[in-house]
């Protein structure tokens, strides 16, 4: 074998119910949770509406596919809606003078059949381009999702155009960026899951919990993505923070920083861990499994991405990800509470053993992890859902030595559904 089949035969030996959840997901297990609707039982404007879903975000057409009822073109309708946005606040060619007031009024642009913007140099600008076949189907919905989708629109345009030629200063400021561009975002569904009566009216109404579960999601991805958002010029993490530990943020990456960098990576991933209790109790209101499965398998890649980060030099050296086989573990596994539930609780074990002690935020640290650990205890099979019988053991590596290729090729196919905290 040459260097790259025996690297990816180490891994999965070292981990051999990634092997297993790969079979399984790609042989019908990911159908349970990602079951596809069939395109030809669309009308022509919602059948081009996936296909822009699918070329925008794959992983996230997979999974809003799988939300039941009318509740799927709701939320489909909503991300493009956000996404338009997005694009514009992203696009480096409009000028500020273009773009505020484009930021501003785009909820407006709902309403207005014709409007489309043919100027965007970005890659997803197919969804400004085509917009009225968008805001054609928008207009197309139930008044109760046109009123949350216009809503939650109308307050991201103005929160995006605030943080334009504004730097993430104060640890405030940080949880007002991430509530615009994220926050919003949670609790925009949660008002769709219960118009569409799936979910209790609480699940809509407690804004606090919603967006503590876009929050999460977000301060997860700015924490992963330190290097990549410093190679192309953007700023995400809190002044207030950064600056008890360099000089300028770019700084950290300075191989002879490390070990301060390494200090603040773990002081923001433990406020980020704050939010863990809220979406645990959030996530204990759902009734609806489409919509269970929808929230919780982010949920769980965040906190397993965090573990992965959490002290680790690589965050300022290259990219941080969970392994594909794992991301497939966690998606069949998180189908409901307890597990969910268990899940945290062996990653934040596996933060918690890596805490050091000189770390400035130690204390905090374990402060927060306690809390997470009151609310999750292990008191269900999912907990140790990880122990294999030898004979599995072996089986599994047997089966990893003869069909490395083979896995490769699944693990390929997979990925389109597993990266974690795609945009």
């Amino acid at each position: 074998m040459s260097a790259a089949p025996m690297e990816l035969l180490r891994k999965w030996l070292g981990h051999p119910e990634d092997i297993y959840n790969l079979l399984r997901f790609k042989m019908g297990g990911y159908r349970a949770i990602m079951p596809r609707i069939d395109p030809d039982s669309l009308g022509c404007g919602l059948r081009t509406c996936y296909r822009y879903l699918n070329q925008t975000s794959r992983s996230f057409a997979a999974v809003i596919q799988a939300l039941d009822g009318e509740l799927r073109h709701a939320v489909c309708i909503f991300y493009l809606v956000l996404r338009a946005l997005d694009t514009i606040e992203d696009d480096m060619s409009i000028s500020l003078d273009i773009k505020v007031p484009m930021l501003h009024e785009f909820h407006s642009y709902l309403y207005q059949p014709e409007w489309k913007y043919m100027e965007s140099k970005e890659k997803d600008r197919q969804v400004l381009e085509d917009f009225p076949t968008i805001s054609m189907e928008f207009r197309n919905l139930s008044k109760v999702y046109q009123d949350v989708i216009s809503d939650i629109c109308h307050k991201m345009g103005i929160g995006m155009a605030e943080f334009l030629e504004k730097k993430v200063d104060s640890q405030h400021e940080w949880d007002k960026y991430c509530h615009y561009v994220a926050g919003l975002v949670g609790i925009g569904l949660s008002r769709l899951f219960s118009a569409s009566e799936l979910e209790d009216p609480i699940v809509g109404q407690d804004t606090e919990l919603a967006n503590s579960m876009g929050l999460f999601l977000q301060k997860t991805n700015i924490i992963r993505d330190y290097l990549e958002d410093q190679l192309e010029g953007r700023e995400f993490w809190p002044r207030e923070v950064w600056s008890r530990y360099a000089k300028k943020l770019s700084d950290l990456a300075k191989p002879e920083n490390i070990d301060m960098a390494v200090q603040c990576l773990n002081e923001l991933i433990t406020n980020a861990l704050h939010h863990v209790p809220d979406v645990l109790t959030y996530l204990s209101r759902l009734k609806n499994q489409s919509v269970f499965n929808f929230c919780a398998i982010p949920q769980v890649m965040a906190i397993a991405t965090l573990a992965a980060c959490y002290n680790n030099k690589q965050v300022f050296r290259g990219v941080v990800k969970i392994r594909k086989g794992q991301a497939v573990t966690l998606m069949m596994d998180a189908t409901n509470i307890q597990a969910v539930k268990a899940i945290m609780y062996q990653y934040v074990e596996e933060i918690y053993q890596k805490i050091p002690s000189t770390d400035p935020s130690s204390n905090k640290t374990q402060q927060v992890i306690a809390s997470i650990r009151a609310m999750s205890l292990p008191g269900s099979p999912m907990a140790s859902r990880h122990h294999y019988s030898p004979i599995y053991l072996s089986c599994a590596m047997l089966l990893a030595a003869l069909s490395w290729q083979y896995l490769s090729t699944i693990s390929k196919a997979t990925e389109e559904y597993v990266q974690a905290g795609e945009n």
